[in-house]
Formats: structure tokens, sequence, C-alpha cells
């Protein structure tokens, strides 16, 4: 580029760096909703933030239980907007001379950095108005793909909804199963742990393993918050750890192995909680406690 003029080095500069963001936004698109475990780099920072901000409404308003849903809202927007910078500063670098315009549109009387929003802004939505349209080799390839981005996005946001809820509905009713049997058991209070299925406890573990599973996969469930109690598992969660304290000091073998189930699945769900959500670093009854807290829950 040193035979270049001073304004085509910043153009090209501008496009390089456009380009990143566009290979950042992809990465984070792929990692979030299509990488097995669900680690992106965005939307973790988009949800935290909206997490934080609803924090500030008062518990029992319902607006502060929308963080999920305007969480996931913003991510889709948050990485929709990135690439339409990304790929608006790659246009950037040969307009107006890369496009041709429209008779009705003069390029002398065009701006340069608005042209170049959108064009990007009616290519990511498949819109295809043909008032712009390129001219240079390059960009009649790189177009076409901000386009096919634009339809992956809506297809992948979609998707991701309709996989996050069935993840909280198994989540609410693991809750719910804990919230049920600790209220039966306090109607009959003679009746201790040996009474309890050996089935209905191993079905709680694999629950609360299924629902391990689903942290790590959709970490952005973490961000929805049940008002109801007894639907929430940060609040029914520490009734887990003391029912399998209590089948583990039972004095028949499958209780106790019973209880040695959800003991090691609630543990295994309170160290991801801890390592991917709220870094305590503590016990595991610190961990539950701290999550509880973290949805504004009390036991």
């Amino acid at each position: 580029m040193a035979g270049l003029p001073r304004g085509r080095v910043v153009d090209w500069a501008v496009a390089v760096a456009g380009s990143l963001l566009v290979v950042v936004v992809v990465r984070d698109v792929f990692h979030t909703l299509f990488h097995p475990v669900g680690h992106g780099s965005i939307a973790p920072h988009v949800m935290r933030f909206v997490w934080w901000l609803l924090r500030l409404f008062h518990p029992d308003r319902r607006i502060a239980s929308l963080t999920g849903p305007l969480g996931i809202a913003l991510v889709v927007l948050t990485w929709g907007a990135l690439a339409v910078l990304g790929w608006a500063m790659l246009y950037f670098a040969l307009m107006p001379e890369g496009f041709a315009y429209s008779s009705e549109l003069n390029p002398a009387h065009q701006h340069k950095v608005f042209d170049s929003f959108y064009v990007s802004l009616v290519t990511i939505g498949t819109l295809g108005f043909g008032d712009i349209v390129p001219t240079a080799p390059w960009l009649r390839v790189i177009v076409p793909l901000e386009a096919l981005f634009g339809f992956m996005l809506l297809t992948a946001a979609v998707s991701w909804v309709l996989q996050i809820y069935p993840a909280l509905h198994r989540r609410r009713v693991l809750a719910l199963q804990l919230s049920t049997l600790r209220q039966a058991r306090q109607a009959q209070p003679t009746l201790g742990i040996d009474c309890v299925p050996t089935d209905v406890l191993t079905g709680l573990a694999a629950a609360i393993v299924e629902t391990r599973n689903d942290f790590t996969q959709y970490g952005a469930t973490y961000y929805f918050r049940d008002l109801e109690a007894d639907a929430s598992l940060a609040f029914s969660l520490e009734y887990a750890a003391a029912l399998a304290s209590e089948a583990t000091a039972s004095s028949h073998p499958q209780t106790r192995l019973a209880g040695a189930l959800i003991s090691a699945a609630v543990d295994s769900l309170v160290g991801l909680l801890d390592e991917e959500f709220l870094r305590l670093g503590g016990d595991t009854d610190a961990v539950i406690k701290a999550y509880a807290l973290d949805h504004r829950h009390t036991s």
C-alpha cells in the first residue's frame, strides 16, 4: 500500500478492520448457537448487562423477570448491528466507484458513509432494492455472502429460541418436582426419607443432570428468572442438597445410593453455576445460596 494515496490507505485499513469485525461476529454466532457447549463471547456480556440493568427494578415487578427474553432479543440485535457495521466498513473502501447507481441517484451527490451503511442494511435484510449494486468483482461475492448471513442469523435466532424454551420447561418441572416433594413431606412429617420411593429420588438425580447439561449447552437460560418460587430452581436447589444429605444417611442401601446420585448431580451442577456464572469459588452450600440470591429468592 506504499504507492496508494493516503485516503486509499485509510479506506483499506477500514476495510480490514471491517473484515475482522465480521469474522468476530460469525465466530460468536457459531460458538453460541451451533457449538455443543455454546460458549460465545458477545452473547454472555450482553446477557449479563441486561441482567444487571433489570436488577435495578423491584424483584416483584414483572419487568424484573424479562431479563431472558430481552437479553435474547438484544443479543440478536447486537449481532446484526455489528455485522452491518463490519460489512459497511468493507463497502466503504470501494464506495462509490465499486458500485453502480440507478439513474435516479447521482454518485457525485451521495454520502460515502451513509451509502455504505445503506447497502449493508439492505443486503443483510435481503431487501434487494437494486438502486445501488456492486460492480467490483470481489464485491459481487461479498455482498451475497452478507445476504446469506442475514438469512442465517434470522433462522438461527428462531431456532435458538425454540431450543431454549424446552430447556426452561425442563428446569421448571424439576423445580416443581422438588417443591411438590418438599410440601408433601411437610404435610406428613412422620414419614422419613425411606418412605420416598427410590425411583423418585433417582428421577430427581437424572433431572438435575439434564438441567446441568442444559446450562452447558444453553448458557442464556441462566438469565431467565422465575418469579414464582416453587417454579424456580434457584429457590428449590437447596432442598435438593438437603434431600441428598438425608438420603445418604439412610439405613437402606438403595436410598443411600439414590442420595449419592443426587449429591453428585447437585455438586456437578453447582460447580458449573459457580464456574460459568457466579464465580464465587465457595463450597456447595455457599454457591447454592448465592444462586438463590442472584435470582432474588430467599429460602
